[in-house]
């Protein structure tokens, strides 16, 4: 059986609770990480605000007696639902974006400082519109092409607006009502940077084709039971698109056939986010809410081969609500530390319960945003063992990868954390029977 670990390398506390982070994606910066929050002042009964902060982190493996998270910046804000960095230098800098609860998407440009550091500087900004939160954005730009850099957003109307960036502006292009109750998702499709996916309140998840206009989706999907929160298209392999529901599920599809996923894994636990490895096509990275964060290995399944994916890892020391994660392109140097292992799991592994995480309210596909995120009353108790398996041996992630050490950030809500911990995977080279663990319970 192949050996996988998660180590934890740092923890932060960012004070306001902590949703999303996001690791620059361009080699020259790929050490540095922006973490964003979202906190409820409920001050004002009738009118409560909604603050946050942007974190700015550098990362620096060199140093031996000194935590190698650094925070470089820190600039007070609207709350924060989103980030994502262009994944292409935009006027020779690379661009963050950002959705606000106040409805507003901002572009902050990494500069150079004086003293050999980096900081962020607010360039651009639009608002979507009067009396909604922006919930997610997503770059045009997931395989490098800077030609025509786009945002697309989602709102709390259930609307999607798509946003132009040409000649130092930043405007609508155009914005239209995509779901009933909160759009929570939207991502565009690298491959065809024409198509846009999104997904809601609705328990929808549909599909929209720009040449055609918004008039009517190009598919529309039920196969989630609940909301429908989380989307990423595949940068490495053409088709393949995962999503994530309230419904505990990550569904993998093959974009020319929505009528019936290619896979379905059951992973414990609402899914808020996935995300591609930036380099290992098969690897998916999924935040799960009330059940940590996974790693799952999804190769048979974008093969056509049927069944879920494997959970090739799981980190497990977030005590709250498991909302950002995101992979870092900055290679790991070195053996791991000689420090035991906060986990080890092989490639069959059990989803125990777990231990005083505060339950998330979405049992209702009409709950608002604030019912959905700020409800703090219960705890969430789950009430079977999710038990999955991995058929094995689970395939290397390439023809010359022997084995693997990822570096990765995750971030929780209630306890207002971010951590950054790394993943070390030599996988099963034999050949072995499969075996079927017990099918996991809705």
């Amino acid at each position: 059986m192949g050996s996988s670990r998660t180590r934890n390398l740092q923890v932060f506390d960012t004070e306001l609770s902590a949703d999303t982070v996001e690791w620059c994606p361009l080699s020259h910066y790929a050490h540095i990480v922006a973490c964003g929050t979202y906190q409820l002042q409920k001050d004002d009964e009738k009118n409560p605000s909604r603050i946050g902060r942007l974190y700015l982190f550098q990362f620096d493996q060199q140093q031996s007696f000194t935590p190698p998270l650094t925070e470089i910046q820190r600039i007070d804000t609207p709350a924060i639902l989103d980030l994502k960095w262009c994944h292409t230098e935009i006027y020779e800098r690379p661009l963050l974006g950002m959705a606000t609860a106040c409805g507003e998407i901002q572009l902050h440009r990494l500069k150079d400082t004086q003293d050999g550091r980096c900081a962020l500087e607010r360039v651009l900004s639009t608002e979507l519109g009067p009396n909604r939160l922006a919930l997610s954005l997503d770059w045009s730009t997931g395989r490098g092409d800077s030609s025509d850099p786009r945002v697309v957003t989602s709102d709390s109307t259930g609307s999607l607006t798509v946003l132009s960036l040409a000649e130092d502006n930043l405007s609508a292009v155009s914005q239209w009502k995509a779901h009933d109750f909160e759009a929570w998702i939207s991502a565009f499709s690298y491959w065809d940077t024409q198509l846009v996916y999104s997904g809601g309140d609705d328990c929808k998840l549909k599909g929209w084709d720009l040449r055609m206009g918004p008039s009517s989706p190009t598919f529309t999907s039920k196969r989630h039971s609940m909301g429908v929160c989380s989307i990423h298209s595949n940068p490495h392999r053409e088709h393949i698109l995962a999503t994530g529901s309230y419904d505990e599920n990550v569904l993998l599809w093959d974009g020319r056939n929505m009528r019936q996923p290619l896979s379905e894994t059951a992973v414990g636990g609402g899914v808020w986010r996935l995300k591609w490895h930036p380099v290992h096509e098969h690897l998916l990275l999924a935040a799960c809410m009330h059940n940590d964060f996974h790693i799952l290995h999804c190769q048979q399944a974008a093969d056509g081969n049927e069944g879920p994916c494997p959970i090739l890892a799981s980190y497990i020391l977030h005590n709250s609500l498991a909302y950002g994660a995101d992979w870092s392109r900055l290679p790991l140097s070195g053996p791991p530390p000689s420090s035991p292992p906060t986990e080890t799991t092989p490639a069959s592994l059990t989803l125990t319960e777990p231990k005083g995480h505060l339950r998330i309210q979405y049992e209702s596909p009409t709950a608002s945003f604030d019912t959905s995120l700020e409800d703090e009353c219960g705890r969430y108790i789950p009430d079977h063992t999710t038990a999955v398996s991995a058929p094995a041996p689970v395939p290397g992630v390439g023809d010359n990868s022997a084995s693997l050490s990822c570096l990765l950030a995750s971030c929780s809500f209630y306890d207002h954390m971010l951590h950054v911990w790394r993943w070390d995977w030599s996988p099963e080279t034999e050949t072995q029977s499969a075996e079927t663990g017990p099918t996991p319970s809705s």
